[in-house]
């Protein structure tokens, strides 16, 4: 027995890594190719997101800064601080900021450091959104989805932007993604998974997250694929996982004592669920402070609210192209489903179509702080169902006809309203819009050939894909910098305080961001890589005007302040030049300078690091400290000097916010005022501002 069992053994063994080298081979052939479309897709949206990425530099000078300090500290990376001296947060979540933080620790403080993450979640966008389309409607769907939103002006420019909208966005389109999961098999983990990716986006823009939740909810109780009653338990779990993701960052901040955190941004009492709830929530909608009628309603605030406004000057060229198709594809699949819970397109709908329902009215109606950059989260919604809608008019039905030409129909009507009230330069395409969209309806409302059906579509299709995809072609042309980032062409950007608009030249004594890996700054003169700046960095055929060589913003470094605003870089809200002050403390022992605003700090923090804090938020004006809170940072030492006066009051509109002038004066009358001789190269005796140093009464 002994002899024959060794004998198996002797035989068996060596042919065991044949076997295993055989095993690999046949799984490795069994593994499905790449999508060839779905590759294109990621392709495409790499290049428009990737290209001459350099250019834009810092991007928004605000978040920049902040992820230099919080790369600087553990302390500061958990606490979302904008300052070295963890003083305060920025007034959103931070998990936008945790990406770029961890990509600037890997490859050193460097505008592509955080650039890049930003360009990659917008092609995983494009990615899922095809997966989430093609699984309900089929390839063709998927791709035609994938590249509507490839090719939406604003999703381009927040992905080459480092807002937080571009993960919000991704997050937003996981969430439909799983729950999309969720349908094809009624189980549990796939819906448990879409909380968690709504519960992720809530800590990148908290309120704004939910948009999608109540299409979900209300597809998943009607569509109930195991029964009402544990559709209900299932919605209660996912909830449960969305409401805690959602609250981690929160609960942590306020289990914190006030005196080991920074102080909360946007908040005047120092509570999380004040900016939760006011600032960055109720307030977004109904109305606040700051708001349009704060400033003049303008591009930078979407313009007037309306069912129109997403059609208007601001918002129209970003993300309104399609909007009448998708809008018409939708209502036209929910009445040839009749909404039936056996028919797989209802659940699909009622999700996907909720989001974009919930979208767009928020966006129509929103009364408080609005940015045109805002209908990012709008775009996959809408490029979703314009996949959709290709799909339903692909089915040779009578209905299917019908809803592609009235979907084609509705997309060109739409499309010479935006390009009347946004794009004129485009309007030599109108008769071709007009006449491909005559010739498809009238195709698609013949009973023709699937071949016929076919061409109609895809022409009417790809006309209307024209007008866009020439403005995200031209958002390569120049920086996309500032505080608000727009796609199209650089007027565009203009109308929202970014490049070549108020405030758009860089800041004096802004550095130029070295590239990828580079711990120092560099001059990226002549760069025509794939991520480079200067003059060769744009397609040679879209007339770029991305700027004067060796500036990533196109304007010469140490350009002249403008806009009105103290420092005038980065948009409307731009850093001041500050290194006359901060040489000055430092030479007489240092300490964290303490300004009215945040954004008046940016442009020192990325520049050096310089320890300087805003306290009064963003622009100074939406964060009250207490007198109490500032008195106790100062003779802690958390602060030593203090710059006071500038800032945005009285700014025009009737806001009449202070800010945390209020304690800043109260403090500095204790202080003792440093004769802008001591800084004779700083130009604060101009605009009115005064050094104190605290730390000597």
């Amino acid at each position: 027995m002994g002899v024959s069992l060794g004998g198996m053994e002797g035989a068996t063994h060596p042919q065991s890594p044949t076997w295993s080298r055989t095993r690999l081979r046949d799984r490795l052939r069994s593994l499905p190719l790449p999508r060839p479309e779905l590759a294109a897709l990621l392709v495409l949206a790499g290049l428009l997101n990737l290209w001459a990425l350099g250019q834009n530099g810092w991007a928004n000078e605000y978040y920049s800064a902040a992820v230099r300090s919080m790369s600087g500290s553990w302390h500061n990376f958990l606490f979302g601080s904008f300052d070295a001296g963890g003083l305060m947060t920025v007034d959103k979540p931070p998990m936008a900021l945790w990406v770029q933080a961890l990509s600037v620790k890997a490859f050193g403080f460097n505008s592509l450091a955080i650039l890049v993450p930003q360009a990659l979640m917008g092609v995983a966008s494009v990615g899922l959104l095809y997966d989430l389309t093609r699984r309900r409607w089929g390839r063709q769907a998927g791709f035609v989805a994938g590249l509507v939103l490839a090719l939406t002006p604003i999703a381009v420019a927040v992905s080459r932007h480092n807002n937080p909208d571009a993960l919000l966005a991704l997050l937003s389109v996981a969430a439909l993604w799983a729950f999309v999961r969720a349908l094809e098999d009624g189980g549990s983990r796939w819906l448990v998974l879409a909380g968690v990716f709504v519960g992720l986006g809530f800590e990148t823009k908290m309120g704004a997250a939910l948009m999608v939740v109540p299409g979900m909810a209300l597809a998943w109780l009607w569509v109930a694929p195991r029964g009402r009653a544990v559709a209900v338990r299932q919605l209660l779990v996912a909830g449960a996982a969305l409401v805690a993701v959602a609250m981690a960052w929160p609960v942590l901040v306020e289990l914190t004592p006030a005196s080991s955190r920074p102080w909360i941004a946007g908040t005047s009492d120092n509570n999380v669920f004040s900016l939760i709830l006011e600032y960055n929530g109720f307030g977004r909608l109904d109305g606040q402070a700051g708001g349009p009628g704060a400033i003049g309603g303008g591009g930078m605030f979407g313009g007037s609210t309306g069912f129109l406004r997403l059609l208007n000057e601001s918002l129209g060229g970003q993300a309104g192209w399609l909007l009448g198709l998708s809008l018409v594809g939708a209502v036209g699949i929910v009445f040839l489903s009749r909404l039936r819970r056996t028919d797989p397109r209802t659940g699909w709908i009622l999700a996907i179509g909720g989001a974009f329902a919930v979208a767009a009215v928020a966006f129509s109606f929103a009364r408080g702080i609005f940015h045109p950059y805002y209908v990012s989260l709008l775009a996959p919604f809408a490029a979703a169902l314009a996949g959709a809608t290709f799909a339903q008019a692909r089915t040779g039905s009578i209905g299917g006809r019908v809803l592609g030409a009235l979907a084609i129909g509705a997309g060109a009507i739409t499309e010479l309203i935006v390009i009347g009230n946004s794009a004129g330069e485009l309007d030599w395409l109108i008769p071709v819009i007009v006449v491909a969209a005559v010739a498809a309806v009238i195709a698609l409302s013949l009973k023709g050939s699937d071949r016929l059906r076919l061409i109609a579509l895809v022409a009417g299709f790809g006309v209307l894909l024209l007008a866009p995809a020439i403005w995200s072609a031209q958002t390569l042309g120049h920086p996309t910098s500032g505080t608000f980032p727009a796609g199209g062409l650089e007027s565009a950007s203009s109308m929202m305080g970014g490049p070549g608009g108020a405030g758009g030249a860089a800041p004096s004594g802004m550095p130029t961001p070295p590239q990828m890996g580079s711990g120092a700054a560099e001059s990226q003169s002549g760069t025509s890589s794939l991520f480079g700046s200067g003059s060769e960095s744009g397609p040679p055929s879209l007339g770029s005007e991305a700027g004067v060589e060796g500036s990533p913003f196109g304007t010469k470094p140490g350009g002249t302040q403008v806009g009105g605003m103290p420092g005038g870089g980065g948009g409307m809200f731009g850093g001041q030049d500050l290194s006359a002050i901060v040489s000055y403390t430092e030479s007489q022992g240092g300490g964290t300078i303490a300004v009215g605003s945040q954004s008046e700090a940016s442009s020192s923090i990325i520049e050096s690091g310089a320890e300087v804090a805003g306290i009064g938020g963003f622009s100074g004006k939406e964060t009250s400290v207490s007198t109490s809170w500032l008195e106790e940072a100062v003779a802690a030492g958390r602060i030593r000097w203090i710059l006071s006066g500038g800032g945005i009051s009285g700014a025009p509109g009737g806001d009449t916010r202070e800010g945390s002038e209020s304690a800043i004066e109260a403090i500095t009358a204790t202080c003792t005022a440093v004769p802008s001789s001591a800084y004779a190269e700083s130009s604060t005796s101009e605009s009115g501002q005064t050094l104190y140093d605290c730390g000597t009464s």
